[in-house]
């Protein structure tokens, strides 16, 4: 097991490294404690600057995906814990605000399964 990443020209390269990353640490192909490279040893790999890696780290320790160690590295975080702990609040937040909108529980839901048929689209 280890980390594949392909950049084209479909989305900001960025974004293309975020998703993959993701996406890799969600299925378990790269497990939990899995030490990712550096930012610099990233980016001469894929041939990206290292502000483009770094951003694509901070995205992903800003959704829990990935853990900073200092000197031991940056790692796979534990499975979802922090990512559930925001999408959860994130749905207090909506749901709050459906109700101030006067929103019925069935106009809530389908607002939600648009936004992710038209996010999981992409």
């Amino acid at each position: 097991m280890s980390l594949k990443i392909r950049i084209d020209d479909s989305a900001p390269p960025y974004e293309q490294v975020r998703a993959q990353i993701s996406e890799q640490a969600r299925s378990g192909a790269l497990p939990v404690g899995y030490r990712l490279p550096t930012v610099r040893g990233l980016a001469q790999t894929l041939g990206l600057a290292a502000n483009t890696v770094a951003k694509a780290y901070r995205a992903l320790e800003a959704d829990g995906v990935i853990e900073t160690r200092g000197r031991n590295g940056t790692v796979i975080a534990a499975a979802g814990s922090a990512a559930q702990r925001e999408a959860a609040s994130a749905a207090q937040a909506f749901a709050e605000r459906v109700k101030r909108l006067g929103l019925t529980e069935d106009e809530a839901l389908a607002a939600v399964r648009d936004a992710l048929r038209a996010t999981y689209r992409d």
